[in-house]
């Protein structure tokens, strides 16, 4: 069995166009059938157009006009699709061992999350006892930042999803395979997916969802000094709290001592090197400022610590806390 996630897609693609295919020779051989039974020959033809095949097929690099069909998908969405899913994993929504839903509300029990996810692994051919399980973050917060300053750090996490699912033998591999396949900048697997999760997960999220997300986005602001990713249904009235002391706190002494070795670096190195360390230190003193400000505001909420009811929905909910989150237009 492949270990290599650009298999998977060819195999799903593959699919994807055998479905399609299948479709639209059934609908042309219903249209033949239709224009025998009426007479309409030399009238009207039996071939449907690609646009008008109501099945998806997934293109690499669909061009302009392809694009405009409702039903084509690229190699990008195919893989933004995968993230969502390892980002549902991380937050407890999905586990890879476990189909379906793996918690949608309710009192999170850790043990018996555990417990769940331990069980169907023993069921699952990819399952390596060596390399481990990959288990849902404990507080069901995620940071996403422009460096590894966290444990749980979401390009970590996404490390860690894919050399436990698929293997540390192909991991590089399936890690420039889902780089090269989001096309966003960087000079590593590993900064191209980082720079995805700061600039683009969430807009591709809110899309997926239209708009109402069941990830929630923690956001201080255009410098990217900080964010997390929350999962609505873990959410209590201390999360917000959590955020504040063990994330937003870390962060600020992080960019702190990170902006007092760049300012040394800039009085004490030479050239290129002094450059760099300058344009740096401006980076986190920007960054820190947005941080700071941002503490308060997070700080504000803890305090009041406000009770969410999901039967309100969505929209209502995000309005409560939308102070501190990803602003949706």
């Amino acid at each position: 069995m492949s270990r290599l996630i650009s298999d998977k897609y060819r195999q799903v693609q593959q699919e994807y166009l055998e479905r399609f295919e299948r479709l639209r020779a059934n609908e042309e051989e219903l249209n033949r059938i239709f224009i025998d039974i009426y007479g309409l020959r030399g009238e009207l033809t039996p071939e449907v157009a690609e646009k008008d095949v109501t099945v998806y097929r997934i293109i690499d690099a669909p061009d302009p006009e392809q694009r405009k069909m409702a039903y084509v998908l690229s190699r990008r969405d195919e893989i933004v699709s995968l993230i969502s899913y390892m980002v549902g994993c991380m937050l407890g929504r999905y586990s890879p061992y476990v189909e379906g839903l793996l918690f949608a509300g309710g009192r999170w029990d850790a043990g018996e999350i555990t417990g769940r996810i331990a069980a169907g692994a023993r069921e699952c051919d990819f399952y390596d006892e060596a390399v481990g399980l990959f288990l849902p973050d404990g507080d069901g917060i995620v940071p996403i930042t422009d460096d590894e300053y966290f444990p749980d750090d979401i390009v970590a996490r996404t490390v860690e999803f894919v050399r436990k699912v698929y293997g540390p033998e192909t991991l590089e591999e399936n890690l420039k395979f889902i780089a090269d396949s989001l096309g966003n900048k960087g000079d590593s697997s590993r900064e191209v997916i980082r720079n995805y999760y700061l600039t683009d997960f969430y807009k591709d999220h809110l899309k997926t969802y239209q708009k109402r997300p069941i990830y929630w986005q923690f956001d201080s602001g255009r410098q990217n000094g900080f964010k997390c990713l929350m999962y609505l249904h873990r959410y209590d009235r201390d999360t917000v709290g959590r955020v504040r002391t063990d994330y937003v706190h870390e962060i600020q002494e992080r960019l702190r001592t990170q902006l007092e070795d760049a300012q040394k670096s800039a009085e004490g190195d030479q050239g290129r090197a002094r450059m760099n360390a300058a344009r740096r230190a401006q980076k986190l003193e920007k960054q820190l400022i947005e941080v700071n400000k941002y503490e308060e505001v997070v700080h504000h909420f803890a305090d009041m610590r406000l009770p969410l009811d999901l039967d309100d929905g969505v929209k209502v909910n995000y309005a409560k806390l939308s102070e501190m989150l990803t602003k949706i237009k």
